[in-house]
């Protein structure tokens, strides 16, 4: 059964960090259509000014945070210690579990460039307190693929035509897909029919359904075991993402997500406490996030 529009989303913009412009393709408010994700941002930006104050320390727990870049450079650091640039075609996944610090300081390419995707994954209640984890994913590590009929598919996460992407055993099982479909030709994809599935359009115009869509359309899908979109006159290009559900309630509040309400005031009382931490401090980034979670303790 090939899956029907539920709803079609533009987002809007916003501004989150130190003052990063970016446009939110869905957030808060939508979550609930969207289990088990919570939030997708795309920050594609032509000019430093929109980037460039980043996001400095901060905290997260309960999720995780899958960042895809494009182009360009991400300074980051965290308090497991890992510190370093993600470059582009890389993905930073970040499992918050029971809590993580980091920054992620947005550098654009030597034209001036940002161009990156963030999408925030939900933990199920089991998995909320597990240890962070932290993954660089490398351009040449995410394998492509291109079919007799020219289109190009980037497996991040999920399997295609027998081949599977580098994000592995994660728990809401899920599917990202970067996907390039050539001019006037039909991508039809398989999935199972139970989990939640949309795709973004991050290039050119085509249809899904009757329905036209372009460059930053949000097109969630009912359930369905295959979904399909037709690219218009030029190639389109698009990320597609799906995921086991979770049907758990949601308390979140800024960056933490849990499963009830005195866990989330539990979590941003250890943040105020300077006992949000679980894990042991190591690495390079250590002295540096010492020095925050000090000040964080006198506040």
């Amino acid at each position: 059964m090939r899956r029907e529009i539920s709803q079609i989303f533009y987002g809007e913009p916003v501004t989150e960090g130190a003052g990063v412009k970016l446009h939110r393709a869905f957030g808060y408010f939508e979550a609930s259509l969207f289990d088990p994700f919570l939030m997708l941002d795309d920050f594609r930006s032509h000019n430093p000014e929109d980037y460039i104050k980043g996001f400095t320390w901060h905290p997260h727990r309960g999720i995780e945070t899958i960042t895809y870049i494009h182009s360009g450079d991400i300074e980051h650091g965290d308090s497991l210690g890992n510190k370093g640039i993600i470059s582009s075609g890389s993905v930073q996944w970040m499992t918050a579990g029971s809590g993580i610090v980091h920054q992620e300081m947005p550098k654009g390419d030597k034209n001036g460039s940002m161009l990156g995707f963030q999408l925030w994954a939900n933990l199920p209640a089991s998995h909320k307190m597990i240890e962070p984890c932290y993954r660089e994913i490398t351009k040449t590590e995410i394998p492509e693929i291109k079919r007799k009929n020219g289109t190009i598919i980037k497996i991040i996460a999920g399997t295609v035509d027998g081949i599977k992407g580098p994000a592995r055993n994660i728990a809401i099982d899920p599917e990202y897909l970067d996907c390039n479909v050539p001019a006037g030709l039909e991508f039809v994809h398989p999935l199972n029919k139970e989990y939640t599935a949309f795709i973004y359009i991050i290039e050119g115009k085509g249809s899904v359904n009757g329905s036209v869509v372009k460059n930053r359309a949000l097109i969630l899908f009912d359930k369905g075991e295959e979904l399909a979109i037709t690219a218009g006159k030029k190639d389109l290009r698009f990320l597609l993402i799906s995921g086991k559900p979770l049907n758990e309630p949601i308390f979140w509040r800024g960056p933490i997500v849990m499963n009830s309400m005195e866990e989330l005031e539990q979590a941003f009382r250890e943040y105020q406490e300077g006992t949000f931490v679980k894990h042991n401090l190591s690495g390079g980034q250590s002295n540096e996030f010492q020095g925050y979670s000090n000040q964080k303790k006198s506040n």
